[in-house]
């Protein structure tokens, strides 16, 4: 089952609690697992005191389920490895802002920190472009610390799409095209 791969590196970076960035670029090899699975390249960890108890990336294509997003799979994961659901004394780790579906089940876990590297002006419910997380409505608060190796994070990112997009065009150029798909009842 993809949820339950054995965890890597559970041992903290080094002797420094606050190393976000040592946490970050645990993160950042989980990110470079999705890339090379062909996903888009986010990571994430879920790490309780010093030990990481969740990682995932993206794996939407792998598995065909939209809920795949690195942060679902970590958050599942240490649920699972605590027994609980809810992750109190947890800080997650993301590559790149949380959108609003896994915002909303970091809410839901009662995770005490949120630590990303690159904003997501197109999604991002961390504040970029919904505010999701400490939202004044709703009943969980928690501290987001923004932009840790935001240029590594936005970097594998950047580096992702302009490759699909070159791989696209020289498809165009080709003269392959893709065929439409069509539904019948």
């Amino acid at each position: 089952m993809p949820d339950q791969e054995q965890i890597t590196n559970s041992k903290r970076p080094n002797d420094n609690d606050n190393d976000d960035a040592a946490w970050m670029e645990l993160a950042l090899e989980q990110a470079r697992l999705a890339a090379a699975a062909g996903e888009v390249p986010v990571g994430a960890l879920v790490v309780k005191g010093g030990e990481v108890v969740g990682q995932g990336h993206n794996r939407n294509l792998l598995t065909h389920d939209p809920t795949a997003h690195a942060e679902i799979i970590a958050l599942r994961q240490a649920s699972a490895l605590l027994g609980n659901h809810r992750l109190t004394g947890c800080v997650m780790y993301a590559t790149m802002e949380p959108c609003a579906m896994c915002a909303g089940a970091m809410v839901h876990a009662r995770l005490d920190r949120l630590v990303y590297g690159a904003s997501d002006p197109k999604a991002g419910a961390a504040g970029s472009v919904l505010q999701v997380l400490n939202h004044p409505g709703l009943n969980h608060k928690m501290e987001i610390s923004a932009g840790v190796l935001s240029g590594k994070c936005s970097e594998i990112l950047t580096e992702f799409f302009r490759k699909k997009k070159s791989a696209k065009a020289r498809r165009s150029l080709d003269g392959e095209t893709k065929t439409p798909t069509v539904f019948t009842a």
